[in-house]
């Protein structure tokens, strides 16, 4: 069995991580057998370089390898891309196809991103974990394959499962061994040698020098967060490598190749988004329901002033506060306001107060007030005519006097313009 370093210089691995020399140890253990393998961990890790471990480690490593990326292929056509397609299974289907796992008998087929598989092809795939038997898409014919399954994803499988966008069947299945490979940020003494060797290969590859960071340089390097892991650090050491043309490195050179949002601060994450959600909704509307209960119950109040003292002059001066809680402040609620106050005095002009004595009988005590008093219009049908021939024959005159001028008409009436204009259509003016 071969070395931990050796299996590094072997496969171009670089970092002495204890975590990372776990991981590549569990790889050449399971190797020799047929188990089913789940590597795990952020994307940009590299994550591909255990099924390779494992295939050339493996019995099978004379035949074929291949790595198939779930996530890259249409949710239509990845059955037929993994275990094949009759002639005329579908429209386009020419001539029969030979899927991955028919392709790969007797070798290993790696599924990188497993995690994005849809369910009906999750069920295609249990079924070859627990048999090795496929079907080809519009067959009936029930086919034997003899391949070993490495799978690797980088969503937290848990959660998938809790979701209903995994199989909880499959998953222990394809995790019988699970391999986990640690982020770029908790391998802090690899992250410079990384650098060093990517920025090695990029100078022979163009021909130049090699950079160099400064110590400064250095600590702005191992501080980064690396959210993209050993991918985003191999492509900044290739931009620099390329577009600096001095090859000494300082801090504020290499910050500018780096996203200002990568620190190692920790990331704050919503983990019930939906229930969040749905409390703030519900506290908002008891707030509504709870504003409008009070609008109402100081509407009521204001209400009961009104018939009590029979002058809305009055109401206005001992409750101002009242009326101005209920109407606001702005210019448009107060214009509501003085016209609600114009029509009441309008549509009251004609209406007597009437008290109504208690019954000898009656408790006045425990009597509510609001039964004490009553609006009565009178029914006399020429004395109301008559008032409202006075009022026309005002708005004429004051009209006419100021030459048809609203503004100034509605100034001497003592009402607002737009009750005047209200007036005026109603009278046809």
């Amino acid at each position: 069995m071969e070395s931990v370093q050796a299996i590094k210089q072997r496969f171009g691995i670089i970092g002495n991580t204890i975590a990372l020399n776990r991981a590549i140890e569990k790889a050449i253990q399971v190797a020799p057998t047929d188990i089913s393998v789940l590597v795990t961990g952020e994307s940009g890790v590299g994550k591909e370089n255990i099924p390779k471990i494992i295939h050339q480690l493996s019995h099978r490593k004379h035949n074929k390898y291949i790595a198939v990326n779930c996530g890259a292929i249409p949710e239509g056509t990845i059955d037929s891309e993994l275990f094949g397609h009759e002639k005329g299974a579908f429209t386009g289907a020419t001539q029969t196809r030979a899927g991955y796992f028919e392709v790969a008998d007797g070798g290993t087929i790696f599924l990188d991103e497993v995690g994005e598989l849809p369910l009906t092809t999750q069920v295609r795939l249990l079924r070859v974990l627990e048999n090795g038997e496929f079907i080809k898409v519009g067959s009936s014919k029930v086919q034997k394959t003899n391949i070993r399954i490495v799978a690797a994803t980088n969503v937290n499988m848990l959660q998938a499962i809790e979701k209903g966008k995994f199989r909880e069947d499959l998953y222990y299945r394809l995790s019988t061994v699970e391999i986990h490979l640690p982020p770029l940020r908790e391998r802090q003494e690899d992250i410079h040698l990384l650098f060093r060797k990517f920025a090695s290969d990029f100078a022979l590859k163009y021909k130049m020098p090699t950079v160099k960071l400064t110590d400064d340089a250095v600590k702005v390097l191992l501080k980064h967060r690396w959210n993209g892991n050993i991918r985003q650090l191999r492509n900044v050491a290739e931009q620099i490598s390329v577009l600096e043309r001095q090859r000494t490195i300082s801090a504020d050179t290499l910050k500018g190749y780096l996203p200002t949002s990568g620190t190692n601060l920790p990331a704050v994450i919503k983990t019930s988004k939906a229930e969040s959600d749905f409390t703030s909704e519900r506290e908002i509307l008891y707030k509504v329901l709870f504003d409008m209960k009070g609008d109402l119950n100081d509407l009521k109040k204001l209400t009961m002033e009104l018939m009590k003292k029979g002058n809305i002059k009055d109401v206005e001066k001992d409750h101002g506060g009242l009326i101005q809680k209920i109407y606001g402040d702005s210019e448009a609620a107060e214009a509501d306001y003085q016209e609600a106050l114009e029509d009441f005095e309008a549509t009251n002009a004609n209406t007597d107060l009437i008290s109504i004595p208690s019954h000898p009988n009656t408790d006045t005590e425990n009597q509510d007030s609001s039964d004490k008093y009553y609006f009565a219009e009178e029914i006399e049908e020429e004395e109301t005519l008559s008032l409202q021939d006075k009022e026309l024959e005002l708005i004429k005159k004051s009209l006419e006097r100021h030459q048809g001028k609203r503004k100034l008409a509605a100034a001497e009436l003592g009402i607002s313009e737009r009750t005047l204009y209200r007036k005026i259509k109603q009278y046809n003016l």
